[in-house]
């Protein structure tokens, strides 16, 4: 039940959309990521680039692909939307990017760049009971929960982006807080910049602001949903 307060704003997410003619699909990461060193970081996205194949991103192309097609109502939209949150949200740019001739507009939730951070799952490093380590950003090696630690001039540690070689790459538009405490606002502004950089069209951020530097302001958002829902909409006209 604790964890029911904390996802509560996702869930009327999700009846909203659904309310709006829109089709959710809510994927289950996989539990079995290890970081560089052989780790076991536990219940997050395989967001990261490794040197090793990806354990998410073939299900999500199975998804796009094979169910979703079949499950169309007949003369809807053939549009595909992805959003998520935190390591979900790191794992939208990874998609949206890897997949990005399949994919329409994205809107990753307190998110950063996937190709410019990197996990160490020690334990000990971070409360959470289902992951264990903390993320840290390449070119500064802060973690990412500190003030400015993914602010860097370049970005020389960047790992190779994805590109699924779309003609015309999607949009996306990042909702974060200001004061997120978890991750720092100086990673959501790398993640536009690198995305802006590699070819992708924006929308301007959706932006919190107020309070202290929380877990709380990490979390999704009321406010986000229909500013999300109105962004992916508008796509279809285009």
């Amino acid at each position: 039940m604790s964890n029911l307060g904390l996802t509560a704003a996702q869930v009327r997410f999700s009846e909203l959309a659904v309310e709006e003619g829109f089709a959710v699909f809510l994927l289950n990461s996989s539990s079995e990521v290890r970081d560089n060193q052989g780790r076991v970081c536990g219940k997050i996205w395989d967001d990261e680039v490794r040197d090793r194949p990806n354990l998410d991103l073939p299900f999500i192309e199975q998804v796009i692909r094979q169910v979703m097609p079949p499950l169309r109502p007949t003369g809807s939209e053939d549009a595909v939307f992805l959003t998520g949150l935190s390591s979900g949200g790191y794992m939208t740019v990874r998609a949206a990017t890897h997949f990005n001739a399949l994919v329409t507009a994205f809107a990753p939730v307190s998110s950063g760049d996937p190709y410019g951070w990197h996990r160490r799952c020690e334990a000990g490093l971070a409360p959470r009971i289902k992951v264990e380590g903390a993320g840290y950003d390449n070119e500064t090696g802060k973690q990412i929960t500190e003030r400015a630690s993914c602010a860097s001039p370049s970005y020389p540690n960047e790992a190779r982006w994805d590109d699924g070689k779309a003609l015309t790459k999607p949009s996306f538009r990042l909702f974060h807080h200001e004061m997120d405490g978890i991750n720092d606002l100086s990673c959501a502004v790398k993640a536009a910049r690198q995305l802006n950089a590699h070819g992708y069209p924006s929308e301007p951020d959706f932006l919190l602001r107020g309070g202290r530097r929380s877990l709380a302001n990490h979390l999704w958002q009321d406010e986000y949903n229909r500013p999300i829902l109105d962004f992916f909409a508008s796509r279809l006209d285009r």
